[in-house]
């Protein structure tokens, strides 16, 4: 068989054997090459050549990815139980080490969060759970990132999503807030009759030491009344009057 017959014959063999060994990697992708089962190396987005049979590869996304982890029902360190709910962000950093050192990568991040976060939680009391989400999202992300490392995988954040509460505490959590709202509304009432006394006894003060200053007031408390269409008025007397009165009648007689 001369040359040419030989192209003729297995050119489209040729062409269909190159077209099955030109693979696409993706700019957000990576390929880990596997050459007779061993490890050969990474595949960069493009075209890239595998050998039927003797190679296979695998893709890896290394783009961030969200990790809904499931509600968890856990007991913090007073002894309440609560229910608790994250998401985890995560990225593949060094695609090989991901397919080589673990089985599934995703499967895995997802119980490693799990278990992390009922641990993180029973560290700390209700009241620190409900007030420091943000410490305590970074505290899981803090032992999920170090746990994953030699995954080549790194945690972006961790955000917990919701609390769900007994109905018992929440009803404990509403009479502690309203017994709360009360006492502060008992303090700043006190607070402003203080103020009020103090004002009081400015005002009685200043009206004793000024000559004639008690009179006018009781002309303008008069002044008041007299708008007023009831039948009845109060008069309001300064007892210097009427001690100036009674002494006018003893000396009289």
């Amino acid at each position: 068989m001369s040359i040419v017959e030989f192209i003729v014959v297995f050119s489209p063999w040729l062409v269909v054997l190159l077209l099955v060994s030109i693979k696409q990697i993706n700019e957000y992708e990576r390929g880990v090459r596997f050459s007779l089962g061993k490890y050969s190396g990474i595949m960069e987005p493009g075209w890239r050549l595998i050998i039927p049979i003797l190679q296979s590869y695998q893709k890896v996304d290394i783009r961030v990815k969200a990790v809904d982890v499931p509600d968890q029902d856990a007991i913090t360190k007073d002894n309440v139980s609560v229910n608790v709910n994250a998401v985890l962000y995560y990225k593949v950093q060094a695609a090989d080490i991901a397919i080589l050192k673990v089985e599934n990568f995703n499967y895995a991040v997802s119980q490693l969060a799990q278990t992390t976060m009922r641990d993180v939680v029973g560290e700390v009391t209700l009241d620190e759970l409900l007030s420091k989400r943000d410490v305590i999202s970074d505290r899981i992300q803090e032992i999920v990132d170090k746990a994953t490392d030699p995954w080549g995988i790194k945690i972006v954040s961790v955000d917990l999503k919701h609390i769900e509460l007994p109905e018992d505490m929440k009803r404990t959590i509403a009479k502690q807030a309203e017994a709360e709202r009360e006492k502060r509304a008992v303090i700043i009432k006190a607070e402003g009759e203080v103020i009020a006394a103090e004002n009081m006894s400015k005002a009685a003060t200043m009206l004793a030491s000024a000559p004639g200053a008690l009179h006018l007031r009781t002309l303008q408390s008069i002044n008041d009344l007299s708008s007023d269409q009831s039948n009845t008025v109060i008069f309001a007397v300064p007892l210097e009057i009427l001690r100036a009165f009674e002494g006018f009648g003893k000396g009289k007689e």
